[in-house]
């Protein structure tokens, strides 16, 4: 899939009184009615277990202001992933304030496939900025689509 441009989410929430997140491409939307998305992480990462245990969660949409956080959270030798990017609690869960994107769901199911658990969420909140392109991820390095020349409707 590497060879597949996605999009780059910062997907967080608080344990124990903890902030986690890990950086993920696999969000989708799912249903309009309700507004709900759906998250695919490996059950071996960090945050797979504590999503789970609070059933609240944010998908902050990264944008190409926030390669500093993705760069961040990419680090294993950074003690905080939240020290980097300005962060605030909204329905007890850690959102990114300038992110292109937002949204903050209610966990309603989640299902193990294979290494990975797919999680559902309903939508309770919501931010959006005008005018953000989004970090975009393809063959392993961050690409700027804003930059891309204009297409002739080739393939």
């Amino acid at each position: 899939m590497r060879h597949v441009a996605a999009t780059v989410y910062a997907v967080t929430t608080r344990h124990d009184g903890l902030a986690a997140g890990i950086l993920a491409t696999a969000v989708n939307s799912l249903s309009f009615d309700p507004p709900s998305l759906l998250v695919c992480i490996n059950r071996n990462a960090s945050l797979h277990d504590p999503l789970l245990a609070e059933k609240v969660f944010a998908v902050n949409v990264l944008g190409l202001s926030n390669r500093d956080v993705a760069d961040h959270f990419m680090n294993p030798e950074a003690p905080d992933r939240f020290s980097t990017g300005n962060w605030q609690d909204i329905a007890g869960v850690p959102v990114l304030t300038d992110a292109q994107s937002s949204f903050v769901c209610r966990l309603v199911h989640h299902h193990e496939f294979g290494t990975h658990s797919v999680f559902i969420g309903e939508l309770i909140a919501a931010h959006h900025r005008e005018n953000a392109t989004p970090l975009t991820y393809f063959d392993r390095n961050y690409i700027d689509i804003s930059a891309a020349p204009e297409r002739s409707g080739q393939d």
